[in-house]
C-alpha cells in the first residue's frame, strides 16, 4: 500500500540516499534489532543525516572538518533530538578517532578519569580519542575546569553536546578552546522523511509492515516537535500497537489510532532554561510591539507548556510600567488586578484574567519615558557620587539644624499662586539635567502639555497668594 504524502510538506529535490548494506552489530546499538527503534535507525554516515544541511551539508562546518581530518574540540548546542549524539559519533568514525562517552547527568569523577587513562594508553599507540560528553551544561564549574589540560595538550579531543546555551552553561576558559555548532529542530520535512525511512528499511526499521495515513503523519511529524528520538518512539509504539497478527500486507494507521497513545500533548520547553527565557522574550516583545494575537500565542504556548502562571502574572506587572507606563497610568492598576484575580481563581479560570491583561498591555498606548528617566538620573548619581542635599531642601527638626541653615529660605509651594515656587532642589552639578520627557501617545501628550505649562509658569516667577 502505498503512502500518502503529508499535505503542505514537498519532497526535497535530491532524493534520500540509499542506506548501506548492514555491516552487523555495533557497539553504538546499529544492527541491535532489540534496540529501540530510534537507536537503531541512526545514521550511519554524515551522508544519511537529515535535517542539518547547514552543519553536514557539501559545505557545512562538520563535513568539512571531517573531510581535513582536522577536527578540533566541539560544542554541539541543540534541542533535544537534533542528532548531537549521532554526529559525535560519526564524526569519530570519520576522524578514526576511538569513541568515549561520560554523561553530566550520570557520570562522576571516575568515569573520566578512566577515559583520560585509555586516552593516555591510546596515544603511545598514536591513535587519538574523542571524547563525548553528552549534557556538557549538567558539570559544575570545577567538573568543566577539570577537562581544560586534556583539551590544551590534545589528550582528547571534546565533543560537548548541550541543550542550554554555552554563554551561560560553559565556563569561559573551556567554551574559548571550542568551535560552537549550533543544531537546528528538524523541520516538517526532515522529520517526514526520516518517519517514511524508518516504515520502508527492511533491516533496521520496520520493513513496510505498517503505512500511514497522511493525517496521521501529519500528527506524528507535529507532536514530535523538531525531535527525531520522540517522534521514531511514537511510531515504535503506534505500530506495537496496531501490528496486523495475519501478516497479509501492511497494516495502514489512522489518526484514531493516535487516541489513547498520549494523555497529554508535549511540548518542547524548558521551564528553567533557555526554552523559558526564550518565550518570556517573545511574550514581552510581542506586547511591546502592540501584537495582541502574537502576545496570546505566547501567553498560550506557555501555560499550556507548564509554565506557573503566577511568574507570568509578575512579568506582565513589570511589562504594564516598563513598556506602557505614563502613556496609560491604568496599566499599572490592571495589571496589579489581574495578578490579584489569578491569584484569587488559579487555573484555569484565573487564566482569563492574564488573557484580557496580554490583550489590554498590546493594544495600550506605549512610553518608557519613565523608564529612561530613571535611568538618567541613575548615570547622574553614578557619576557624580554622593552630592550633598541642599541646606533649603533639609529638615530642621532641632534647634541646632536650624542654627546650622537647614530648610533656612524653604518656601512652601501652597502659599504661592499655582502652587509654584522657584528655588533650588537638586544639588548644582546636576541641576541642569532633563530626566522625563514624554515620548508616546495617550497619557504621555497630556504629561507633554502639563510639562510645557509647569515651564511657561515657572519663567513667569513666583506669586504670593493674597
Amino acid at each position: 500500500m502505498a503512502t500518502e504524502w503529508i499535505p503542505g510538506l514537498e519532497p526535497d529535490d535530491e532524493p534520500l540516499p540509499d542506506l548501506p548494506p548492514r555491516s552487523g552489530a555495533t557497539d553504538q546499538g546499529e544492527g541491535d534489532l532489540g534496540a529501540p527503534l530510534a537507536e537503531r535507525m541512526r545514521p550511519r554516515t554524515l551522508d544519511e543525516v537529515v535535517g542539518q544541511d547547514k552543519v553536514v551539508g557539501p559545505e557545512g562546518v562538520l563535513r568539512r572538518l571531517a573531510r581535513a581530518k582536522a577536527l578540533p574540540s566541539i560544542v554541539l548546542w541543540g534541542p533535544p533530538g537534533s542528532g548531537k549524539t549521532t554526529l559525535a559519533r560519526l564524526l569519530a568514525r570519520e576522524g578514526g578517532l576511538a569513541f568515549e562517552e561520560v554523561s553530566g547527568a550520570t557520570s562522576g569523577k571516575a568515569d573520566v578519569v578512566r577515559v583520560v587513562e585509555l586516552a593516555r594508553t591510546r596515544r603511545r599507540a598514536s591513535r587519538r580519542t574523542l571524547l563525548f560528553v553528552d549534557e556538557i551544561h549538567r558539570f559544575n564549574k570545577a567538573q568543566q575546569d577539570a577537562f581544560l589540560p586534556h583539551v590544551e595538550s590534545g589528550l582528547v579531543t571534546l565533543v560537548g553536546a548541550t541543550t542550554e546555551n554555552p554563554s551561560f552553561s560553559i565556563v569561559s576558559p573551556l567554551l574559548s578552546r571550542c568551535r560552537v555548532v549550533v543544531l537546528e529542530p528538524l523541520s516538517d520535512d526532515a522529520a517526514y522523511r526520516i518517519l517514511m525511512r524508518a516504515i520502508a528499511d527492511p533491516e533496521r526499521g520496520l520493513g513496510g509492515k505498517v503505512a500511514l495515513e497522511a493525517a496521521l503523519a501529519s500528527d506524528l511529524v507535529r507532536l514530535a516537535g523538531g525531535d527525531a528520538r520522540r517522534l521514531l518512539g511514537l511510531l515504535e509504539s503506534l505500530a506495537a500497537a496496531s501490528s496486523a497478527a495475519d501478516g497479509a500486507g501492511p497494516r495502514l494507521l489512522a489518526k484514531a489510532d493516535l487516541a489513547g497513545l498520549l494523555e497529554r500533548e508535549s511540548y518542547r520547553y524548558d521551564k528553567a532554561g533557555d526554552g523559558h527565557y526564550d518565550a518570556v522574550s517573545a511574550l514581552h516583545k510581542s506586547i511591546r510591539d502592540s501584537d495582541a494575537d502574537a502576545a496570546l500565542y505566547w501567553l498560550a504556548r506557555m501555560l499550556e507548556s507548564g509554565e506557573e502562571p503566577r511568574y507570568l502574572s509578575r512579568r506582565l506587572v513589570r511589562m504594564a510600567v516598563e513598556d506602557i507606563g505614563t502613556a496609560d497610568p491604568q496599566a499599572l492598576p490592571i495589571a496589579i488586578a489581574a495578578h490579584q484575580t489569578w491569584e484569587f481563581l488559579g487555573s484555569p479560570e484565573g487564566d482569563l484574567a492574564l488573557a484580557e491583561l496580554v490583550v489590554y498591555l498590546a493594544l495600550a498606548p506605549k512610553s518608557n519615558a519613565v523608564a529612561v528617566a530613571l535611568e538618567r538620573a541613575r548615570a547622574d548619581v553614578r557619576a557624580h557620587g554622593s552630592l550633598a542635599v541642599p541646606l533649603v531642601m533639609r529638615n530642621a527638626p532641632t534647634t541646632l539644624l536650624a542654627e546650622l541653615g537647614h530648610g533656612e529660605g524653604y518656601k512652601y509651594a501652597h502659599d504661592y499662586e499655582d502652587a509654584c515656587v522657584v528655588q533650588s532642589r537638586r544639588p548644582a552639578e546636576v541641576a541642569g539635567s532633563t530626566y522625563f520627557e514624554p515620548r508616546g501617545g495617550g497619557f504621555d501628550a497630556e504629561l507633554a502639555a502639563r510639562l510645557a505649562w509647569w515651564e511657561k509658569r515657572r519663567a513667569e516667577g513666583e506669586r504670593p497668594r493674597g
